[in-house]
């Protein structure tokens, strides 16, 4: 093969390497411009630009509100923890409980309900930060502990 046509052949992959090239591009533009009336670049990417400014904003407003969501969402019962037990022996069967629903910063109420025959009473006993003014039966202690790792 002479060098003439070896510089023939580079020329043709050359040159179909920049149609290739080309047709991409050209392509692309086409992709770039569709629905607009003038190909005005410079309007496309205005318009482009004008579109990622909207979809920043939207997306800044969207991160405000999920963290308003997860803060408020803090204060709503998030935890619970659940003890049935039996505190008298005449009476057969865990009748009675003691219920911990805490939000998620361990703050919240136990509830403990005595079940009796002649009647069924019912006690309360606020939790801030996972602990009680009150001092604790065995059982809301497990409930408790319970609902503290239940999340």
């Amino acid at each position: 093969m002479s060098l003439q046509n070896l510089v023939l052949v580079l020329l043709g992959v050359w040159l179909l390497g920049l149609t290739i090239a080309f047709f991409l591009f050209w392509r692309f533009f086409k992709r770039l411009v569709k629905g607009v009336k003038d190909f005005d670049l410079k309007k496309v990417l205005d318009k482009v630009l004008a579109q990622e400014q909207a979809n920043k904003e939207g997306l800044e407003l969207l991160v405000k509100e999920v963290r308003k969501l997860e803060e408020d969402g803090r204060l709503h019962v998030q935890k619970v923890g659940l003890v049935r037990f039996n505190p008298f022996k005449e009476i057969g069967g865990d009748h009675s409980f003691s219920l911990a629903l805490l939000d998620g910063k361990d703050t919240g109420v136990v509830v403990t309900g005595l079940h009796t025959r002649e009647r069924t009473r019912v006690y309360m006993k606020a939790i801030k930060a996972g602990k009680s003014e009150h001092e604790l039966s065995e059982d809301e202690r497990k409930a408790l502990i319970k609902a503290q790792k239940s999340i």
